[in-house]
């Protein structure tokens, strides 16, 4: 405790933007222990409140900004990297695109409170087409109610905030065990994935040329299907589509199967 609160009268402001905005960016680094001391430091005339809350906003909003802007234009790739993780890189992209579009705009608002949603969420956010205006409005919400949140416990309780700390770093040998343990378990899982999918891994693609080629040809229509598996944001009722090809909303497939034509060929894409 004394150590964090004697660099954040050395360097204040830099570490509490600094921690912040590592974390939001994905970094595996914990900004609620610098939020809980640096409200230690405003309580005790270290840190000025006002000063450290905005501060702390603008590190999570430039952090956010960027995931936003790297989903915009990016599309899934960076979510294909933030769900590398998972067992299931598709299944997590998938289902949390759904769980966004459920939900609404709304998810920015407590993203940040559930543990690994708050990286998922914002580059989704800009995947899916949210307006740049909407994004920043609600994320500074969202941003202004977690910072408050452990920003208040260490200011209204500065006298607890030794102990916090102090149980952080006690508990420190306990949860690397903890996080051995399940590391093992997660890399266990991922090879039975691996082993069990991967006769699955392997499928017929096509080139445009060649769908271009076999679409000419006068029984295309009797032998053929064309699907549309775009997901969330990347089709609306506006978006174009090719002419003849049946909607599949790719979270529903197995409720949808009935509609595939089974004596066709079936052709996927998407975006």
């Amino acid at each position: 405790m004394a150590f964090l609160l004697s660099l954040l009268q050395q360097y204040g402001y830099w570490i509490l933007f600094g921690g912040i905005f590592l974390e939001a960016v994905g970094l595996p680094i914990p900004s609620a222990p610098i939020l809980i001391t640096a409200g230690a430091a405003a309580h005790l005339g270290t840190l000025n409140p006002l000063s450290s809350l905005a501060i702390a906003v603008m590190a999570m909003l430039t952090g956010d900004l960027l995931l936003f802007l790297a989903g915009r234009y990016s599309g899934w790739a960076i979510l294909g990297m933030v769900c590398r993780l998972s067992a299931s890189p598709e299944n997590c992209i998938f289902k949390s695109a759904e769980s966004f579009y459920r939900r609404g705009k709304q998810v920015l608002l407590f993203s940040k409170f559930i543990p690994g949603m708050s990286l998922i969420a914002t580059p989704l956010a800009g995947s899916l087409n949210m307006r740049l205006r909407d994004f920043l409005s609600l994320d500074s919400v969202g941003s202004l109610l977690y910072i408050s949140a452990y920003f208040g416990t260490g200011y209204f309780f500065s006298h607890l905030v030794s102990s916090i700390i102090d149980g952080f770093s006690s508990l420190h040998h306990g949860l690397l065990l903890l996080l051995l343990a399940g590391f093992a378990i997660y890399l266990a899982h991922r090879i039975r994935q691996y082993r069990k999918l991967r006769l699955y891994r392997k499928g017929n693609r096509i080139t445009v040329d060649e769908l271009l080629q076999k679409m000419a040809q006068p029984d295309w229509q009797e032998k053929s299907q064309l699907i549309d598996v775009r997901s969330h944001g990347y089709y609306d009722p506006k978006a174009q589509r090719i002419q003849g090809s049946l909607r599949i909303e790719p979270n529903h497939v197995l409720e949808e199967m009935h509609r595939l034509p089974r004596e066709k060929e079936l052709y996927l894409y998407c975006t």
